[in-house]
């Protein structure tokens, strides 16, 4: 049996290795264009950074050492130029010396990722113009970065404020860089919605990033870097992290059209319409968790398990195992990244991505801290979930905070792929100790106010729907105390403390409350809707509504 891979990366090397263990007398080619294969990808720009200080650590593995080990025939600097599906051959053509030789296979499997989705043109004398994808991107950034001259700091321009542009932005700012974001959008993260982002807004310009949204770069040249709002920013290097598009015009020119997304459309064994033609990896369609749509998630983990199950199609296939592996599952694009001293996690859809599709949702935002409070160093979380109101399924959620949020995203991450509910995250048993989380940990919370949404104990009112209830006639009530009333207060409202509700002489008519965070908002509309009024809470309280006002309510008009 001969498998020719195509890329040499995580897909392509895991399927590589995989295959191996599974049939020692296979013929394994893999063709890489780069000049490397099997790096870490994903700790390029903290190497720009000075994070990762040796480089020779990024390089997991070498032809060499992959010949030794796993006996692989890997090609760096060659590249597929073309594919004969009816005579079951490649064309190859050496990148340096431009040799064209052909290659049969038994199997092919597509692994060449994604692709810049555009590319500036820079001028002779302006700043210099590098992706940060490969290796040589990142040796092209540290010679910029080393050649500067002695006593300055130097400038960036980082064009995109997706997780590469701002893992960029962090990297390039620890390096000691004067940085510039340039986001074509609202607010960086474009995934995150308005009142989350503001979270990761401040933490930007708490790091004297100049952040510059609603544009974008439209030249480059010895002046510097020219923008679309008549803006021009002066740079030593730009970073082009503008996004990604799945690498896939290797199999159109075969005739294996591309799907709705632009990437290779597969079934759940990693086939392509060709059944001896596998993709897998960022080039490559997954089908959506939740829609179940095709979708494109440009994620290590996903493109590791994809090469993997791509193996294991072939070795059944070729009669190794005696049934067929299961079906790759759907995609809920969990996520996580770092910025500055803020992770930011997320999974599912948006609540924009939902209004957007017109599908109904339900929104609950909780402020709980990461571990017990009286436990010293306890840091505030701030979570999003997305739920289906008539099924209480879990559609999304998003967490952001300094410590924790990786846990919890892991946990609502595995509560949606098992098909828990919303209201049964409040009936996980989770670890606790005082240094470690809460008795009612922050995802149980989440929970429990899913399930007070869903049984109608309680209703709720976002922020961004509460200008036109109080048009409407709402009367809102602030329940905080007056020290954090007197901090700053929504225009209208009136401060009542919530320990006054029950003697306090209440306005007539539909009430809103509201509290810092949503939990005394939540004691006072039940404490109001017992005593027969129609009363609902503010979700998340002041600080959702104030992060969401920041960020502009014009995406929800």
């Amino acid at each position: 049996m001969r498998v020719i891979i195509v890329g040499g990366v995580a897909g392509g090397m895991s399927a590589a290795t995989r295959l191996r263990r599974l049939d020692e007398s296979a013929e394994i080619v893999v063709i890489e264009q780069g000049d490397y294969v099997s790096f870490a990808n994903c700790g390029l720009p903290y190497y720009v950074g000075g994070v990762i200080a040796d480089r020779q650590s990024l390089l997991l593995q070498t032809p060499e050492s992959l010949r030794a080990r796993f006996d692989l025939d890997v090609r760096t600097g060659t590249e597929v130029v073309s594919i004969d599906r009816d005579a079951q051959t490649v064309e190859v053509r050496d990148v340096r010396t431009g040799a064209v030789s052909s290659e049969a296979y038994d199997h092919l499997i597509i692994a060449t990722g994604a692709a810049p989705a555009g590319a500036f043109e820079a001028a002779a004398c302006g700043p210099a113009v590098a992706t940060l994808r490969t290796i040589d991107d990142i040796d092209r950034i540290a010679a910029v970065l080393d050649g500067l001259p002695g006593g300055t700091t130097g400038s960036a321009v980082v064009a995109g404020g997706g997780f590469i542009g701002l893992e960029a932005v962090d990297n390039l700012v620890r390096r000691g860089l004067e940085v510039t974001l340039v986001q074509h959008g609202a607010h960086p993260l474009s995934p995150l919605d308005p009142e989350m982002a503001a979270v990761v807004v401040d933490e930007l310009r708490a790091h004297g990033v100049d952040l510059r949204t609603r544009t974008a770069v439209e030249s480059i040249d010895a002046d510097g870097v020219h923008l679309d709002d008549g803006g021009t920013i002066a740079a030593d290097i730009v970073i082009d992290a503008r996004g990604v598009r799945p690498a896939a015009s290797l199999l159109t020119a075969a005739g294996l059209e591309p799907g709705a997304t632009g990437g290779i459309p597969v079934d759940g064994h990693q086939r392509t319409a060709d059944p001896r033609i596998l993709a897998v990896g960022d080039a490559a369609e997954k089908i959506d968790a939740v829609s179940g749509e095709p979708t494109l998630v440009t994620m290590a983990g996903l493109a590791n398990r994809h090469g993997r199950i791509a193996a294991d199609v072939i070795a059944a296939e070729e009669g190794l195992f005696d049934r067929m592996p299961d079906e790759s599952e759907p995609a809920a694009g969990v996520a996580i990244i770092g910025v500055f001293d803020l992770a930011v996690a997320m999974v599912g859809w948006s609540e924009r991505r939902l209004i957007a599709a017109g599908r109904p949702h339900r929104v609950i935002h909780a402020h709980p801290t990461d571990h017990a409070g009286y436990y010293p160093g306890a840091e505030r979380l701030t979570m999003k979930l997305l739920v289906d109101p008539s099924t209480d399924r879990i559609l999304g959620a998003q967490v952001i905070g300094r410590r924790g949020a990786d846990r919890r995203i892991d946990v609502i991450a595995t509560a949606m792929q098992a098909g828990l509910t919303a209201s049964q995250l409040s009936r996980l048993e989770l670890a606790y100790a005082p240094q470690y989380g809460s008795a009612k940990d922050p995802v149980n919370m989440l929970g429990y106010i899913a399930d007070n949404n869903a049984t109608g104990l309680t209703h709720s009112i976002q922020w961004h729907e509460l200008y036109e209830a109080q048009a409407a006639g709402a009367i809102l009530i602030d329940v905080r105390s007056a020290a954090e009333y007197d901090a700053g207060s929504i225009p209208g409202s009136v401060h009542i403390p919530v320990d006054d509700l029950r003697t306090a002489d209440l306005p007539e008519g539909d009430l809103i409350v509201h509290c810092q965070v949503g939990q005394r908002g939540h004691t006072a509309a039940r404490l109001l809707a017992q005593r027969g009024r129609r009363v609902r809470n503010l979700d998340g309280g002041y600080l959702t509504w104030s992060a969401g006002v920041r960020m502009t309510t014009k995406e929800f008009a």
